[in-house]
């Protein structure tokens, strides 16, 4: 199999040099960025061609290479040909630096050499069109040059990247020979992790998306990794991503990669640290201009690159870090530049998903050598909605308006003048409300996108002629969101609702996608396929809607591998925990939890659907259980007092500690407290989310769908969590414990169908007298 190189990637490569000069004022997206190139391509002619692939295969050290990439348009007459190349931004086409212009005609001039080679010309004339987002303004610069011309541009260009031609084909070459007597890193396959990793093979070889629930001890990272890891080594794909929610997801594929190279397997692993974690913080408060790291970064890009590929192969954080303070590189962007000599990338969703901060280098368009495993496929439901929706407020601009007072010149009465007018379309807004303080509409909120994408037009060249200042750095950070909103405005359709909140002069507008699956599913056909992947993925089709694959995906259930008897799954009937009831219940739940940990001496977790209900829970359970350690999870904790707390659950204790915490929070999934450092989990209610607006709008949105919209905004994200948070105790063959479900809605079908196959032997209990019974008959059997 030929190794595959992208124009623009090998373009970008040889020919940026100079500063790294970050681009963080543009308001375009990939989707308006699409939407453009077909407005435009719409216009030209009828003998004019949008889209044309054109490749051509490069033979050096006995290795092919496959050059290839998609022109805009090309227009043949029988005397001329033209090529198109169409390129959108924010900043006038006067503003680009000369090496953006060297980018962009290098690209270009590519295409025509690509296509003299299969025609009878001896020149073309190459058109360079440029939109600028802002103003709607179009540049059309043409050029003409000659075959002999192209070709030697060609041939120069080919040549520079020779070297990194061979050290791709040579990693590759090594990879995937290591790949071919790469075995399985554990002495057996646990139940059910074999036909899970047959499914995942298949599924990339048939370029398929497949979403599979696999119980925790399931063994869903190696599972997942290996068989993709051998589809690899059989040419199938180039590139695997690892998505994942959370760091500590991350940190277990890097260890599952870890593991196989230890046994042999060469390969390339990078992860991607988000920005503002791996910066390091001498560059914190500096421009551009002004960081080292930044400064003439492309002249020593290769030189730090050729190091670390030839000396590393897990492109961790530290090792990123190690090699950009050697070269003097800015860590996050070399991270960027080294995943495209990467085997393996581990990121977060964003990467794929996120409109605004998606990875450019990769998902500008479809490459089927791309192929996607995602990790705790649960968590993309309310991470994609959040990705896709923006919310704006006039609060912060009666600040700023202080703060630009107290310069007197002329560019910051400009601003004044800029700010005032986005404030005053917030109070057309308000007062066109009258007196409301929530409305909804299905209508983009046209008045203000508009007023604001010409403060964002202002802004962009004010900032560029400013000084750093407190006054910046304020007008910056509301820049930004004023973007984000323009971004995700330029997305506006159906599955969106505007909503407007008044509370006294504060006016917040939101628009709030209800429904990603669109978006979810242009992103997935990005690569050749994908493996969406969870311990709670039930029920299957709800999760196949709400991620984008109803019409194009495969569903895989895997059993439980440990055996039923090792955990007691009690359903108390005579609880009620709707907010009404709360008060009337107290007794009963604080009861309820004593009688569970009084039978055995160990380490519980309590479960509660916000932190009002658990402080309530929590102050009745100390009167009756004084003696008993608890520690609670508080709102706002760092990486250090998670792990502290989780230190605190020691294998073999010697007196009972109970842990409250919030359903869905951070102790709720992605934690592993194996043997006795955790027997038992009690979960108060069915975790429903809060009654809100926008919860409504969901529910709303789905019932005009098919009439699911209760289970779609409530029923099943509470499920889930419920589901997650009693996922802790069972996380090997030989943990043991009792799951306590306090809410008689339990018992109800619209519930236990929900409940997995592991659960099926699930006990009613009917009374505290039951319940105590019930409790030390199951320790007394172990």
């Amino acid at each position: 199999m030929s190794t595959k190189v992208g124009i623009r990637q090998l373009v970008e490569f040889v020919l940026r040099k100079g500063d790294l000069v970050e681009n963080k004022n543009s308001q375009n997206t990939a989707l308006a960025g699409a939407r453009i190139h077909r407005k435009i391509q719409s216009q030209r002619s009828t003998d004019y061609e949008s889209e044309v692939y054109l490749k051509k295969a490069v033979t050096m050290n006995d290795q092919e290479y496959i050059i290839s990439g998609r022109a805009d348009g090309i227009k043949k007459t029988k005397d001329s040909i033209l090529i198109e190349e169409i390129k959108t931004s924010d900043q006038a086409y006067e503003d680009l630096s000369d090496n953006t212009n060297d980018l962009y005609w290098g690209q270009v001039k590519v295409y025509g050499y690509l296509l003299l080679q299969d025609e009878d010309f001896e020149k073309v004339t190459l058109q360079l069109t440029y939109f600028q987002v802002t103003t709607e303004k179009v540049t059309k610069i043409k050029k003409d040059f000659t075959k002999s011309e192209l070709t030697k541009f060609f041939v120069d260009l080919i040549s520079e990247y020779e070297y990194w031609l061979k050290l791709r084909a040579d990693l590759r070459k090594q990879r995937n020979k290591s790949i071919k007597t790469l075995s399985f890193p554990f002495p057996e396959f646990r139940p059910g992790q074999h036909e899970l990793a047959g499914a995942v093979y298949k599924t990339i070889y048939l370029q398929k998306r497949l979403f599979v629930e696999a119980p925790t001890g399931t063994g869903k990272t190696i599972s997942t990794l290996f068989p993709a890891l051998k589809a690899m080594g059989e040419d199938l794909i180039e590139r695997l991503f690892y998505l994942t929610a959370k760091q500590s997801t991350r940190h277990v594929a890097e260890d599952a990669v870890e593991m196989m190279i230890k046994d042999g397997l060469h390969i390339k692993s990078i992860t991607l640290t988000a920005k503002d974690q791996i910066r390091f913080p001498e560059e914190m408060d500096l421009l551009p201009e002004e960081n080292p790291y930044m400064i003439g970064y492309y002249d020593r890009l290769k030189p730090a690159l050729k190091d670390m590929l030839t000396n590393e192969e897990l492109l961790t954080r530290p090792f990123i870090e190690k090699y950009a303070r050697k070269h003097t590189v800015d860590p996050f962007e070399f991270s960027l530049d080294a995943s495209l000599f990467c085997d393996v990338i581990i990121c977060d969703y964003n990467y794929l998903f996120d409109p605004l901060v998606y990875l450019q280098r990769f998902f500008t368009e479809s490459d089927p050598d791309n192929f996607f495993l995602i990790d705790e496929a649960h968590n993309l439901v309310s991470r994609s909605r959040s990705m896709y929706s923006a919310e704006l407020s006039n609060q912060p601009i009666d600040d700023l308006l202080k703060l630009s007072k107290s310069d007197k010149s002329q560019a910051s009465e400009d601003l004044q003048k800029q700010l005032k007018k986005v404030r005053r379309c917030f109070k057309e807004i308000a007062n066109e409300l009258k007196n409301q303080e929530e409305y909804i509409s299905d209508e983009e909120p046209e008045k203000l996108l508009k007023v604001l994408r010409k403060f964002d037009e202002f802004i962009t060249d004010w900032m560029q002629k400013q000084n750093p200042s407190e006054l910046v750095k304020s007008v910056q950070d509301y820049f930004f969101d004023c973007l984000t909103f323009v971004k995700i405005g330029n997305l506006f359709n159906k599955s969106y609702n505007t909503r407007i909140v008044i509370d006294g002069r504060k006016v917040i507008v939101k628009q709030l996608c209800l429904d990603p699956s669109d978006f979810l599913d242009q992103s997935l056909q990005l690569g050749s396929g994908a493996v969406l992947f969870s311990a709670t993925l039930t029920p299957m089709n709800y999760y196949q809607n709400v991620l984008g694959g109803i019409e194009n995906s495969l569903a895989y259930r895997l059993p439980s591998p440990f055996p039923p008897k090792n955990q007691d799954i009690l359903v108390t009937q005579y609880i009620q925990t709707t907010y009404i009831q709360r008060k009337y219940s107290e007794n009963a739940i604080v009861t309820s939890l004593k009688t569970l940990i009084e039978a055995k001496t160990g380490n519980y977790m309590f479960f509660f659907p916000s932190y009002g209900y658990l402080r309530q829970i929590e102050d009745a359970f100390e009167k009756v259980c004084p003696d008993i350690k608890i520690i609670e999870q508080e709102s706002e904790m760092d990486a250090v007092s998670r792990q502290e707390f989780l230190n605190q659950f020691e294998d073999a204790p010697k007196e009972t500690m109970v842990g409250f915490c919030v359903l869905g929070g951070i102790f709720s999934e992605g934690i592993d407290l194996n043997g006795d450092r955790l027997i038992g989990v009690g979960i108060i209610s069915v975790g429903l989310p809060g009654l809100s607006s926008e919860n409504n709008l969901i529910r709303d949105y789905y019932d005009q769908e098919d009439n699911k919209g209760f289970a779609y905004a409530y029923q099943l994200p509470g499920m889930n969590n419920v589901l997650q948070a009693a996922g802790r105790l069972i996380r090997s063959s030989k943990d043991v414990g009792i799951i306590l479900l306090l809410d008689q809605r339990f018992a109800n079908s619209r519930y236990t169908n929900l409940f997995p196959n592991h659960w099926q032997n699930y006990r009613l209990i009917r009374s505290i007298p039951q319940l105590q019974d019930e409790v030390s008959r199951f320790w007394e059997d172990k």
